[in-house]
């Protein structure tokens, strides 16, 4: 028997997405632990995740950063700085939380600058307060400031993850009316990056990364349809190549090892990425290898790009291309 009708006036709920969905923790379990011991106002967790962390910066820089988002993490990162005041880590982490705060509108930017400053003193050799200033510069900055701030990422770790990510988001973005162009320079970027790095560095799939974000913009400017699979975007000769490439490379190295033998902090957005272009390219067969993968560590990005609601995106794109194999 169908449930009633809601009362007159009152809209029907829509189902909650599924706890984890979009966690921009992904994978990491210490990770989720730390952030909620801070949460409920213990540091020490997160101190240690920090400290074990070490050098290995894409991971540094994912941890940092998930727990910054926290909303609780400024007041406690200040009282730990205070109570440790020689930690490096406790700076960067109220750095970082003061970019979140400050990108939603509840913290002065020029406050945000000033503490990734002052923290990038600290530790001249991270580059996470750097990648900091890139995230709240990303979307209002000046050009030549991202790009100075992306060249400080790069000196101290020149296939960060996170910010070549970041850059292709603000690349894309540039002259959003000239429609489905194949030589937008945010596809130049993400083909030299690809070449640059290592052949085991996961920013081989950046040219998939920049093909989505492109599509972000063009649907919002309403220069292609908002749903990703009618839009077209994924079937000319340039994407398909670009897909086949990333999705070869997937085969050959699965999913890429740092040095301590784990697989990278960020791989999940990756797969996301990849399983959605596959899906709207027409390949379900592949998709379907990287919906396996990917596991119940799903991100909002690409899947609500078009406006799309992004649970819902992602379940359609997975039961298709589960049931087409």
């Amino acid at each position: 028997m169908p449930p009633p009708p809601p009362p007159l006036g009152r809209p029907r709920r829509k189902p909650a997405h599924p706890t984890g969905f979009g966690d921009p923790a992904l994978d990491d379990a210490g990770l989720v632990a730390a952030r909620t011991a801070l949460a409920q106002g213990r540091w020490t967790e997160a101190r240690a995740l920090l400290a074990a962390t070490g050098d290995d910066w894409d991971r540094r820089g994912h941890r940092m950063m998930a727990l910054a988002q926290e909303p609780t993490a400024a007041a406690w990162a200040g009282d730990w700085r205070l109570v440790e005041p020689e930690s490096a880590d406790a700076p960067v982490l109220l750095a970082c939380a003061t970019v979140h705060r400050a990108v939603a509108g509840k913290a002065r930017p020029d406050k945000a600058r000033a503490a990734c400053l002052d923290s990038a003193e600290r530790v001249p050799h991270d580059p996470t307060p750097w990648l900091g200033l890139l995230l709240l510069e990303r979307t209002s900055g000046r050009e030549e400031d991202v790009v100075r701030l992306f060249d400080e990422v790069r000196l101290r770790h020149p296939v960060h993850h996170h910010a070549h990510h970041l850059m292709v988001e603000r690349l894309a973005e540039r002259r959003p009316d000239t429609g489905q162009d194949p030589l937008h320079e945010v596809y130049d970027f993400a083909a030299w990056a690809a070449e640059q790095a290592p052949p085991d560095s996961p920013l081989a799939v950046l040219p998939v990364i920049a093909h989505a974000e492109r599509f972000r913009v063009l649907a919002r400017a309403g220069m292609v349809p908002g749903d990703p699979k009618r839009s077209g975007h994924w079937t000319g000769r340039r994407a398909r190549l670009v897909m086949k490439a990333a999705f070869d490379w997937w085969l050959e190295w699965g999913d890429p090892y740092d040095r301590a033998g784990t697989v990278h902090p960020r791989s999940r957005i990756d797969l996301n990425f990849l399983a959605h272009a596959k899906y709207c390219e027409g390949r379900p067969a592949e998709a379907a290898a990287l919906f396996h993968r990917i596991g119940p560590h799903v991100t909002t990005a690409p899947w609500s790009y078009g406006d799309q609601d992004p649970y819902e995106a992602f379940r359609t794109a997975r039961d298709a291309a589960l049931g087409a194999v």
